[in-house]
């Protein structure tokens, strides 16, 4: 029923900036709370922001004071600004759009590498 489209990956320098959209095929986001993960090889996935359909938001404590949670209602669209990138943010990243037990959406994935 709704899709999420991942973009904004990419290659970038320690200390570079990143921002990765999450764009939702319907108003999810105004229902839902949007969450991105991170999973690296070899690793467990973890949580690193979410934030909630009231504007609450969460980090990761590694995410802390780097990466900022937002969405924009009108585009329908999850964003994770993440700043001062360090090469322990390589990982792929996946958007999520779940609502209680109702749903439960996931992006394709968007790559994100940091080098030293």
């Amino acid at each position: 029923q709704v899709q999420l489209v991942e973009s904004g990956g990419g290659l970038v320098q320690t200390g570079g900036s990143l921002r990765l959209s999450c764009a939702a095929s319907g108003s999810i986001f105004s229902i839902a709370s949007g969450t991105w993960y991170r999973q690296a090889p070899g690793k467990q996935r973890e949580l690193v922001a979410r934030i909630t359909s009231g504007g609450s938001t969460t980090y990761a404590d590694s995410a802390k004071d780097r990466f900022i949670i937002s969405t924009d209602m009108l585009k329908n669209t999850l964003y994770l600004q993440m700043n001062n990138l360090e090469p322990d943010d390589t990982a792929v990243y996946y958007c999520n759009a779940q609502r209680g037990m109702t749903f439960n959406y996931w992006g394709q994935g968007a790559q994100v590498t940091v080098s030293s």
